[in-house]
């Protein structure tokens, strides 16, 4: 693949909150901080963060299971940052933690242990920023078996 720039604008509206624009095409997201620095009228950055790392897992645990044309569909994925302090007292995102369910039981699913080797070698997202962060990932079926941890 070749390299490719993606270009996203934002724009203050008020103290913490930013207008976000990612091209015409799309809807615009407001940003903000939570109380006390904002008034917490939209995700803030690190909301954000735990979206692109859960929504690029989602997709490529679709795209991993697609490749075999199986169907995990729905998938529900929960992700969490643990903020806190670094050694030098800065406010850090120091950890996340993902949970991905798939809707249907594995049993339904012939290459599901292939599929959960690999999917996380195709997310762009979670691979650039778990080189900063460390994130755990875990998967379950439609029952809550744990298939990868």
């Amino acid at each position: 693949m070749t390299e490719k720039t993606i270009t996203v604008t934002l724009q203050q509206q008020a103290d913490y909150r930013f207008e976000i624009r990612f091209d015409d095409a799309m809807s615009v997201l407001i940003s903000d901080e939570p109380a006390p620095l904002g008034t917490g009228t939209g995700p803030s950055p690190v909301q954000f963060l735990c979206a692109a790392v859960g929504n690029c897992l989602s997709d490529s645990l679709l795209f991993a299971f697609r490749k075999f044309k199986e169907t995990p569909e729905p998938i529900h994925c929960e992700v969490q940052a643990v903020v806190g302090r670094n050694e030098q007292g800065r406010v850090r995102v120091l950890k996340m933690d993902a949970k991905l369910k798939l809707g249907v039981n594995v049993s339904q699913l012939e290459h599901a242990e292939r599929v959960l080797s690999q999917f996380e070698e195709f997310c762009s997202v979670t691979q650039s920023v778990g080189q900063g962060i460390p994130i755990h990932i875990r998967v379950l079926d439609a029952h809550g078996i744990i298939l990868k941890d």
